[in-house]
């Protein structure tokens, strides 16, 4: 029978380049939300510190033979990388560069296009953009050939000889069809079987859309991106008060003076519980979370969902594992993330924890996979 197969969300922002610079100031990466987060409100578990790593740079090809190293004696397979891809410019690209380049990198991998606007999300102006996606401009031949360098990897994740790749959005890709017909000519021009997309969940109407243009499989994304945004209006009263009901969700005032500010608090354990208990259809792959905590990346509004109950997470782990062995193949179960600190979402060790949640990891995984 086949293996279930472990991947790793991945964050590619942890060293500078010109853009950030430019929009944040000399020197940034996110080590610098991460290092300045405040507690908001009481037990609030900020700022979250790394341990054995450090506040590390990715451009160190030494730090990508850590991850590896530690990744894989904790039974994870791989990691998948986020891409930033914007009509022919790529931002943060440097940390694929250096794992395509170092094939002593024992680590398989995957890349997902994270094909969304950048926006300045982090200072509050969610509507101000740094760097939009123009999918009227979209080349999908200019994008394959870009790609091609990692599909050629032997390391790059494949199935029956089709990379895989991850779309983060593709409800908004308006020819996803033609992309897709592109990249998979393209493929077996270049000696492949064709490309094995998979897409991350946004809406049913939109899974299917997916599903109908040629993505075979869709991520179950946590925590889950289908809520609406902020706002005195029904559609978000209707999402806070059906949280509320479920036991999942609190609200609690960050600040009053200067204007009104709160964070959404998630039950981390009935959140696991309501996700391990749902029915998925098997075109849907499992995905879960250690924990999550947005509030270094955002001043306002952020989503607060703490766990330090590694046991918590390896429950829900165990659950995913034990639902994708009995689902036909590709058995794949992914975990939100290896390293999203400023999202308060990783298996790195840190100071408070250590590396409770990698261990926990192995553990389940030992006793789960077959």
């Amino acid at each position: 029978m086949e293996k279930v197969k472990i991947f790793a969300f991945y964050l590619p922002q942890f060293h500078s380049i010109p853009e950030n610079d430019e929009w944040w100031g000399k020197g940034f990466t996110e080590w610098r939300n991460v290092a300045l987060s405040k507690p908001r409100f009481r037990g609030h578990d900020q700022p979250r510190i790394p341990e054995a790593l450090g506040f590390y740079d990715l451009k160190a090809i030494d730090i990508h033979h850590q991850q590896a190293k530690l990744a894989k004696e904790n039974g994870i397979d791989g990691f998948c990388y986020y891409h930033y891809w914007f009509n022919e410019k790529t931002l943060l690209e440097t940390p694929l560069e250096v794992i395509r380049d170092n094939t002593s990198i024992d680590v398989k991998y995957m890349i997902c296009w994270a094909n969304e606007n950048w926006t300045r999300r982090w200072d509050g102006k969610d509507q101000q953009v740094l760097i939009a996606q123009n999918y009227e401009d979209y080349n999908p031949n200019a994008h394959f050939l870009h790609m091609l360098k990692y599909f050629k990897d032997e390391r790059y994740e494949k199935i029956d000889n089709k990379p895989v790749f991850v779309l983060y959005r593709a409800n908004q890709i308006e020819n996803l069809g033609e992309m897709i017909d592109v990249w998979d000519r393209m493929a077996i021009e270049n000696g492949f079987q064709g490309i094995y997309f998979i897409s991350v969940s946004t809406t049913n109407i939109q899974d299917q859309r997916a599903i109908s243009l040629g993505v075979k499989r869709i991520i179950d994304f946590q925590p889950s991106k289908n809520h609406p945004a902020r706002g005195l209006n029904a559609k978000f009263l209707h999402y806070i008060a059906s949280g509320v009901l479920r036991g999942e969700l609190k609200i609690k005032l960050t600040r009053i003076i200067g204007g009104i500010e709160f964070a959404k608090i998630f039950n981390y354990k009935r959140l696991s519980e309501n996700n391990i208990n749902k029915f998925m259809s098997n075109e849907y792959i499992s995905c879960i979370i250690p924990q999550w905590d947005n509030s270094a990346r955002r001043k306002t509004d952020s989503t607060v969902i703490q766990n330090g109950d590694a046991s918590l997470y390896g429950a829900w782990l165990a659950a995913a594992i034990k639902r994708t062995i009995n689902i036909e193949s590709p058995k794949y179960v992914f975990i939100n993330a290896w390293n999203e600190w400023a999202e308060g979402c990783y298996l790195e060790p840190d100071l408070k924890n250590g590396d409770a949640f990698l261990l926990e990891t192995k553990r389940v995984i030992d006793e789960n996979r077959n």
